[in-house]
This record gives structure tokens, sequence and C-alpha cells, in this order.
């Protein structure tokens, strides 16, 4: 079997890259946004927007260029195979029963996280995050993720999140984000307390099958219904739900 072109490599590339552009934005984007964002001349960003619009994973509005639906029929593709997902709901229904806490899967894709299951706990937080979601690896339950980086996507992870502030206000520079991701991978749970969302903690925990990290599991609620003598309650429950969802995993 011959390799692919490198050219035909390069314009794959250059289509999930404005893919990503497209499913970041919470709004319409003009082609000049588009091909900013995505490095790309103009000329090029429309030529892959024309075949995005064609396969339906591009859409035109009024005002700019959206993502399109055929994402949702690879979302749907995704959570009807997907094995960890399927095998992760009764522990985060029993996880969100046990703790009155919003139990989460979460999943790994490049320098950030996705939302792939949820149950809600018995008080639902003020937010929603509906499945699919893409959040950070560097604040709340992505710091399950992000402990067990690689070195050089670590690297990465640090070079391009860093410095940045909390929601409570403290703020984080590379060295301390090393430093707490390195207590992360030696507990083996991080505890976030408002970190993305104000006034809310959450505690997490990666979910390891052999040496494979296949995604994290997490409860989250109010910080005035979690007190600080609640969390080593807390942290067990979680580390024995993301062990159970790894033993049955195949």
């Amino acid at each position: 079997m011959t390799s692919a072109p490198a050219s035909a490599m390069r314009s794959l590339d250059r289509a999930f890259d404005v893919l990503g552009v497209l499913e970041e934005s919470r709004q319409p984007l003009r082609l000049s946004e588009v091909a900013r964002r995505a490095d790309l001349h103009v000329a090029t960003t429309q030529r892959i927007l024309n075949v995005l619009l064609e396969r339906g994973w591009a859409a035109k509005e009024d005002i700019g260029y959206v993502a399109g639906p055929a994402a949702l029929a690879t979302a749907h593709a995704f959570l009807v195979n997907n094995r960890l997902s399927q095998v992760a709901l009764p522990v985060l229904q029993e996880l969100a029963a046990t703790t009155g806490l919003t139990a989460s899967l979460y999943v790994r894709v490049g320098l950030a996280r996705v939302l792939t299951a949820r149950v809600q706990g018995r008080n639902p937080l003020r937010y929603q995050l509906p499945i699919g979601e893409k959040l950070p690896l560097h604040l709340g339950a992505g710091k399950a993720l992000a402990a067990w980086l690689p070195e050089a996507e670590l690297t990465t992870l640090v070079e391009r999140s860093t410095p940045f502030t909390r929601i409570s206000g403290e703020q984080v520079t590379a060295e301390g984000l090393v430093t707490d991701l390195r207590r992360i991978k030696e507990d083996g749970y991080a505890l976030s307390l408002s970190e993305r969302v104000l006034d809310v903690t959450a505690v997490s925990a990666p979910v390891h099958r052999a040496e494979h990290l296949l995604g994290a599991l997490g409860v989250t609620g109010p910080s005035g219904e979690v007190t600080e003598s609640d969390h080593p309650r807390l942290i067990g429950e979680v580390r024995r739900a993301a062990d159970a969802v790894a033993a049955r995993c195949p």
C-alpha cells in the first residue's frame, strides 16, 4: 500500500484546522475570520469551506460560516459505538445517587476534553453542559487527564495555557500548573475549587486500563453543599467509580 502524497495530507490537516475553528466558535464567522484563526490564506480557506459545505460539515448563514449538521451524525455514531460511555453510564448513575452530585465522564481530544456522559445529581447545577461540549484541560476535571499527558504534549499545554487566571481570581503560572499536575499524578485524583465556574467544587480521577488513559470521571456540585469535611469521602467514591469503569472496559 502506498502512502498518501504529502500534499494530500497537508490538505487534510488544513481542512481539520478549518473544522476546528468552526467547532470552537459560538457565533457565525466571516471568511476572513475563519482564515485568520486557521492561519490560512483566504483563497485556501474558501476552497476548503466549499468542500465542507457540500459534505454538510459546514453551513453558511447570512453573517458567516458555522459548523454543519454532518458533525451530529458522527457524534451520534460515537455515542452508539463508544464502549467507554456505555459501561460508564450505570456507574455514573450510582455515583450521582450516592453523592447527590452531578457525575460526568470526559475523554481527551488533543489539548482539550469533551463531555461524553453526564448524570445530574439531586440538585442540578445552575449551568448546563451539553454532551459534546469541549472544555479546557488545565481547569477542573481536565487536570485528571492533563496530569498523564506525555511530556511533549504536557509542555505544549503549559506553554499554550499559562499564565491564566482561575474564575476565583487565583493566578496560575507555568510552574504552578506543572506542580499542580505532578501532585495530581502522585495522588491519583484532582480536587478543584472555583476554577472554571465560581463556587463550584469538582473531584475527578483518571480512568486507566492497563497503561492506557481512557478518560476522566468526576463529580461536581455547589461549594456551599460540599464542605471540606466531605472531600475525603467524595475522593474515595470517585476513585472507586473510576476503577469500576476501567474494570468493565474490554
